[in-house]
């Protein structure tokens, strides 16, 4: 690796490390390889189904299928990318936040790929890889235009809702709000659940909900009154509007009415996506920044997309999406962001650090050497 980014220097161009990133923060294991900003590889290996009987994700499950998925996943992604392990420049896997025994699983499968084959390995945060998914182009694809600096992200998934200003990928990322209790992902979750609905909620709230009146059913909309953005003005929450779903329902029951689905499901969803917006829009307009990058699973809900580009291109912000693909969980944004941190010419991690599942954002790359 180092004589290739040598190379590249000389040749006044970036250098285009191939680099594998391991990914097992949550309940998917994702092996993605890069060379480069190149996508190679983005083999995901889900263990939702296991988890759906519970409906929610089991900390102990998740551990034990990444156990199961890591090897099978390597070698796929190896295969489709074309390439072997002594072909690789670098190792890179997430150190957190995250599930800590599904963090543990992979954070002690790299570090063992990385003294086996002799290779320098990165550990960064799995929050900041959500943002490097935006840079990856798919080989032999059309490459889209480099996200610009600085940038507002928003990152919305099960288990983070998180409001970002990114001033540098790889240097400066300052964490203006985030969640203080449930995060979106897990709001749907225990609404479907309410509505009858199965897991993961994500999806079928946003399926039902398509038959339903946005408008029926004003839920309120978490730390938007003006006595709690004094102090909450980045910041989520979303379980007083879970806990709002729950009272609708239980009077409806109560007075034998039946349950409008479509329409609890679709005015839930509204209110949702309505602090996310407009918390997410009035950070651009604070800090003057005219883009918006959206990332994590919950960007895959149609309807968000749909409210963010409307309201965002009536206020002149740019909005920037990454391939629903790379928006959930997954080693391909993971080999990114290390590969960025190799071509600005940081350290690799030493092999002290271990998985912390509540690792600041601010906090890009873990144990620089």
């Amino acid at each position: 690796m180092e004589e290739a980014c040598a190379a590249a220097s000389a040749e006044g161009t970036r250098p285009e490390p191939l680099v594998l990133g391991i990914e097992t923060s949550c309940d998917e294991t994702g092996i993605g390889i890069v060379r480069g900003r190149t996508l190679l590889s983005n083999t995901i290996a889900s263990s939702m189904d296991e988890h759906a009987r519970y409906g929610g994700v089991v900390p102990e499950v998740a551990a034990r299928a990444h156990l199961e998925a890591l090897q099978p996943a390597i070698e796929q992604a190896l295969g489709e990318a074309q390439v072997s392990l002594q072909d690789l420049d670098a190792i890179a896997v997430t150190s957190g936040p995250g599930l800590a025994g599904a963090l543990m699983v992979g954070v002690g499968a790299a570090k063992g790929l990385a003294v086996s084959l002799g290779k320098p390995l990165y550990a960064v945060n799995h929050l900041v890889g959500h943002i490097a998914a935006d840079i990856l182009a798919p080989e032999n694809g059309a490459d889209s235009a480099p996200l610009e600096y600085p940038t507002i992200a928003l990152l919305v998934s099960g288990g983070h809702t998180s409001l970002l200003h990114v001033r540098d990928l790889t240097t400066d990322v300052e964490l203006l709000g985030e969640t203080v209790d449930d995060a979106a992902g897990e709001a749907f979750d225990k609404v479907a659940r309410l509505l009858g609905l199965p897991y993961p909620g994500g999806p079928q709230i946003d399926r039902v909900a398509a038959d339903g009146d946005p408008k029926a059913i004003r839920f309120p909309r978490g730390l938007s009154k003006a006595s709690d953005l004094a102090k909450h003005r980045y910041d989520f929450s979303f379980s007083g509007l879970k806990t709002a779903v729950a009272r609708w329902v239980e009077r409806a029951e109560v007075a034998g009415e039946e349950i409008p689905t479509a329409d609890v499901a679709a005015s839930f969803r509204e209110a949702v996506i309505d602090v996310l917006v407009t918390k997410a829009l009035a950070a651009c307009a604070d800090r003057g920044v005219p883009r918006l990058l959206l990332g994590g699973g919950v960007i895959a809900n149609r309807r968000l997309r749909e409210v963010a580009l409307e309201r965002a291109a009536a206020a002149g912000v740019a909005v920037r999406i990454p391939p629903l693909s790379l928006c959930t969980d997954n080693g391909a944004m993971i080999a990114g962001l290390a590969a960025e941190l190799i071509a600005s010419g940081r350290p690799p991690s030493t092999l002290a650090f271990g998985a912390d599942s509540t690792l600041p954002v601010t906090e890009i790359q873990v144990s620089p050497s």
